[in-house]
């Protein structure tokens, strides 16, 4: 399995990314240029957090228009499993490859802490390896991470299990207190209708070792070796 990260200008997260797959999950991974227009011979494909293009105008605004994109969409059309992790999350949105938007966070402020999430779907190429109801404890790092989609949009995507990650309490319980960003039904990740294309808020990459207080993101990437 050969995971791609594609590097914007202001990514930050995409050394962690690779480091999480090849060094603590054992997989192979290459970077993919911003202006790269061909994503090589990848399997699957991850968009890092960070601050692409400085998140002018709005959160992966400019990101959505980068040359790679074209090759992601292309990619994602093609079945291929594609992640968006935070900012990543953010550019699938404004290249509508997953629908709705992000909004400033609800307490207007960058929050920088571990949630708890409840796995909502386990039909995608990055939850198949989870469990219905399971509890997952990631990080969070996010200013704009306040989810929210129209009213027909969300009927949508809570009517055919799209919905894949939602903010709880550690006894998996939904409520204001544990919803660190405001988002609309407490989201904190959605998938396409095929379930190849997942974006979430929380970082997994940032929990596959103990040694950085966590592994629950393993789960979370390893659903996505042998996904076709």
């Amino acid at each position: 399995m050969k995971f791609g990260v594609v590097v914007f200008p202001g990514s930050n997260c995409d050394a962690d990314a690779y480091f999480a797959l090849q060094d603590d999950l054992g997989q192979k991974v290459e970077y993919i240029w911003h202006g790269d227009t061909d994503l090589g011979k990848v399997d699957a494909v991850i968009l890092p957090g960070g601050f692409s293009y400085g998140d002018y105008l709005r959160t992966g605004a400019l990101a959505r228009f980068a040359p790679v994109m074209g090759a992601v969409a292309q990619f994602a059309a093609r079945g291929g499993p594609v992640l968006g992790i935070c900012n990543g999350f953010q550019i699938l949105l404004e290249a509508g490859l997953l629908p709705g938007a992000m909004l400033r966070n609800a307490c207007l402020q960058f929050r920088c802490e571990w949630v708890h999430v409840r796995v909502e779907s386990t039909a995608t190429a990055f939850s198949r390896r989870c469990h219905r109801g399971q509890v997952l404890r990631l990080p969070i790092a996010h200013g704009e991470g306040n989810y929210y989609a129209g009213p027909e949009a969300r009927r949508e995507l809570e009517e055919n299990g799209r919905v894949v990650l939602r903010y709880c309490d550690p006894d998996g319980r939904e409520s204001a207190a544990a919803n660190p960003n405001g988002s609309l039904a407490h989201i904190a990740g959605i998938s396409n209708a095929r379930g190849n294309v997942v974006g979430m808020m929380p970082h997994p990459e940032r929990c596959c070792s103990r040694l950085l207080g966590g592994t629950d993101g393993r789960s979370i990437l390893l659903s996505a070796v042998g996904f076709s």
